[in-house]
This record gives C-alpha cells, sequence and structure tokens, in this order.
C-alpha cells in the first residue's frame, strides 16, 4: 500500500458522496488510477462499499456492547446465533476472559432485556458484562482525512 492508495482511501471516507472527478482535483491524482485503484482495494477486500446508519432516526434507541463468556461446548452455537441475530450489529471473537464483543441495537430497554433472557436460555453464559451507549463521541475516525496520510508513510 502506497501513499498514493492511502489519499485514495483518505479522501473517500471524507469525500465519499463527491464524484472521482472532484476527488481527483482533491489529491492530484488522475480519475482512472483512482478508479482503478478503488475496484483493486474492494477486489483486496481493503475497502467495502457500505453506509453508516443512524440508529436513533430508525427507533432504535438502546444501544449495548455486551462482553460475553460461555462454556466451551456452547461456544460455537452461540456464535452462530450472534452472527445469524438481526439485532447483532458487530460480533467479534475476544481473548482476555470473555469470548466475544457483542455490539447490538434494540428499540426498547425491555427489548435488550429479552434478548439477554434468549440468550442465557440456550447458552451456559459463565460471564457477562452489559455496557450502555450513552453518547456516539467518535466513529469511522481512522483515516478520514487527507492530513493523516503523512502519519502512516
Amino acid at each position: 500500500m502506497n501513499k498514493k492508495d492511502l489519499k485514495i482511501i483518505a479522501s473517500l471516507r471524507e469525500y465519499g458522496r463527491e464524484p472521482l472527478t472532484t476527488m481527483s482535483k482533491k489529491i492530484k491524482v488522475p480519475v482512472s488510477t483512482i478508479f482503478d485503484r478503488l475496484r483493486w482495494q474492494e477486489k483486496n477486500e481493503i475497502i467495502k462499499p457500505t453506509a453508516l446508519i443512524n440508529f436513533n432516526k430508525l427507533g432504535l434507541e438502546v444501544r449495548a456492547s455486551l462482553f460475553l463468556k460461555v462454556d466451551k461446548k456452547d461456544k460455537s452455537g452461540l456464535k452462530e446465533y450472534l452472527v445469524n441475530n438481526n439485532l447483532v450489529n458487530s460480533v467479534y471473537s475476544l481473548g482476555n476472559g470473555f469470548d466475544f464483543l457483542v455490539e447490538a441495537v434494540f428499540y426498547k430497554l425491555k427489548d435488550l432485556d429479552n434478548f439477554l433472557e434468549k440468550i442465557e436460555d440456550k447458552f451456559e453464559i459463565m460471564d457477562k458484562e452489559v455496557y450502555y451507549v450513552v453518547d456516539e463521541l467518535k466513529k469511522e475516525g481512522f483515516l478520514n482525512n487527507l492530513w493523516q496520510v503523512d502519519l502512516f508513510v
């Protein structure tokens, strides 16, 4: 990954809704190069097309981060359950005491309680910690400005 690729990624993150021609002028890279590099980065899973969601606008007012430790025999079953659950936004496999970090969204606090009850009924949860997200202070901030490129090269 060279400086040109990093500039393209940072510019895409900062000006993602602008046409490639505008991006080209800002970072002084030909449009054809930007287009080719973006296709290469997508193909190699460096970037992916995505949308960031404002959960509150969808009525999902409760967000929580759950740390779960599960009995070894239930680990794969819980993993499958979490990955396939529509209210789970992200699931991470962890070390250092807990097995999973789960970021989930719910309409009401009662929905979170029901979610936890179902998990505890289906799987042997050995330990859990629940943290409520009160306010989002920073999201997707890594390499989202052109000035950050010089920090990595």
